[in-house]
């Protein structure tokens, strides 16, 4: 697929990072357009991965990233006793309710992004075993870092989305513009 970068992007590298990372949701975004609930949180594939599960994951994440960068806890704590719900609705969670969340965790992602006074700014990086032990990273680091996640799940929403009804990325862009494929 054609890369887009916003016209406000070029010369700025915030602006073209920020560009990367809301494209990259917006493939996940599009993945669950003129789904019924029932589809969007269906498993298609041998995975237990669903498109309702992938926009939380991806929002949840994006979320905790920010909160550590401003080394803050994150909105929602996972661990060992909940970390099945990171994947999948739960209570009265519905795939527009994380659409939602997920507009305000990109809003405040762009708001922290521009508001750094360098991307070179570093912050810890939490301990985990796959983490080297007391390891600082770039502000530049945490935006490419959450560019690779999304564009990761948005991969995975496109092969959800395809097993479901067969429609593929270039469809969905389409089908969001109004405009037909082939």
């Amino acid at each position: 697929m054609v890369t887009h970068v916003s016209p406000e992007a070029h010369g700025d590298e915030r602006g073209a990072l920020l560009s990367f990372l809301e494209e990259q949701r917006g493939g996940i975004r599009r993945a669950v357009l003129g789904l019924t609930e029932e589809q969007a949180t269906s498993r298609p594939s041998a995975s237990e991965l669903s498109l309702a599960g992938l926009v939380k994951h991806v929002a949840e994440v994006e979320q905790g990233w920010i909160a550590r960068a401003r080394q803050e806890p994150p909105a929602v704590h996972r661990d060992e006793s909940n970390w099945h719900e990171c994947h999948q609705l739960v209570g009265d969670e519905t795939v527009e309710s994380q659409l939602v969340y997920w507009e305000k965790v990109a809003a405040e992602t762009e708001a922290f992004v521009r508001s750094v006074p360098s991307l070179d700014d570093t912050f810890p990086l939490p301990e985990a075993p796959w983490f080297p032990p007391e390891e600082r990273v770039s502000m530049r680091w945490l935006a490419l870092h959450l560019i690779r996640e999304t564009a990761r799940h948005a991969g995975h929403a496109d092969i959800i989305r395809e097993s479901l009804d067969g429609k593929t990325a270039f469809e969905l862009v389409a089908l969001e513009q109004g405009t037909s494929w082939g």
